[in-house]
């Protein structure tokens, strides 16, 4: 499967690219992807009637190795969807911003 990197990933966001976040809910607190989706991966299914079918879904999480896996999951739903390597940690350590707390994860 290909994957995204975070510069890709930003620019996608800067162009109104549908992201979906899949952390943990305590992972998601602690910070994700401004505008993203957040959907565990338990609850991705319920994402279904949101995905875009005319643009590529990235799909990202904490450390990059859920996002692999949910991507498949999505791509199985009927979207194009690809992984970001290297997650939200990444992207923090380069200096990408991120939305924290219970407030941002739920209004995401």
């Amino acid at each position: 499967m290909r994957e995204a990197d975070l510069t890709v990933l930003a620019a996608g966001l800067a162009n109104g690219a549908f992201v979906i976040d899949v952390p943990e809910p305590d992972e998601c607190r602690a910070g994700h992807v401004p505008g993203a989706r957040p959907a565990p991966p338990s609850a991705l299914g319920a994402v279904v009637s949101a995905l875009p079918g005319d643009r590529t879904v990235s799909v990202i999480c904490a450390s990059g190795s859920r996002s692999g896996r949910a991507a498949e999951r999505v791509e199985a739903l009927g979207a194009d969807a690809v992984p970001v390597a290297g997650g939200t940690a990444a992207g923090a350590r380069a200096g990408h911003p991120l939305d924290h707390g219970a407030a941002a994860a739920e209004s995401a």
